[in-house]
């Protein structure tokens, strides 16, 4: 059964307390959490400060998406704010090796997140140290996008090289995941779905949540 991770992105910040509890309530898996800082996104979301905040209430596990230029700089920071999944993008990481090695030495899980244009075969001699690989699904930088059809390609094409190489690494899909689309993704291979416009924006995030967990059963 995959895991569902709501994107707190797209939760209301007036109201981020209650919007935790609402996951803490519900059958979601994880909370994902996007940190960008204006340089490697066009976008500014929010830091340690807030995600030490959001732990104090959460029951949840911290899936932690660093979407910032020179994440090594920050990996200790994060694991005090309460990440427990650290991901960095494998295009603003130089030494990729070295920053999974560093993040799990953290007491951390790692993650590599993937643009849309970055092809996931660069990942083949690294993906046996990596915990959570995170394609994205779409554009990073901004919640609410349309899917990139793509996507299930390269979901069956990292999945390859995940059995190919004996390792355990998760496949987590970012961006535009919904209820029409996720049951595909499952069967393409996803273990993970990030979902924030399709919980937030609903009559019921609960009943959402529910139904997404539901999928591919």
């Amino acid at each position: 059964m995959a895991l569902i991770a709501p994107s707190i992105l797209s939760a209301n910040f007036l109201n981020l307390e209650r919007d935790i509890e609402m996951i803490n309530a519900s059958e979601a898996d994880w909370f994902h959490i996007d940190v960008m800082d204006g340089r490697f996104v066009p976008n500014i979301t929010f830091g340690m400060p807030v995600i030490a905040a959001m732990k104090k209430k959460a029951k949840k596990p911290f899936d932690v998406h660093l979407m910032i230029v020179e994440p090594e700089h920050y990996f200790e920071a994060f694991a005090k704010a309460g990440a427990d999944i650290l991901t960095v993008h494998i295009e603003t990481s130089t030494h990729l090796h070295r920053s999974m090695q560093a993040i799990k030495a953290l007491g951390m899980k790692a993650g590599v997140a993937v643009n849309p244009h970055t092809p996931v075969s660069l990942l083949a001699d690294v993906v046996t140290e990596v915990d959570v690989v995170c394609l994205m699904s779409v554009n990073p930088g901004f919640g609410g996008q349309k899917f990139i059809a793509n996507t299930h390609q390269k979901i069956r094409d990292l999945k390859k090289i995940i059995t190919e190489r004996g390792a355990s690494t998760l496949i987590e899909i970012d961006g535009g995941v919904t209820l029409d689309n996720i049951e595909q993704l499952i069967s393409d291979g996803a273990d993970v779905l990030v979902a924030g416009n399709t919980v937030f924006s609903s009559p019921d995030p609960t009943d959402t949540i529910k139904r997404l967990k539901s999928a591919g059963k």
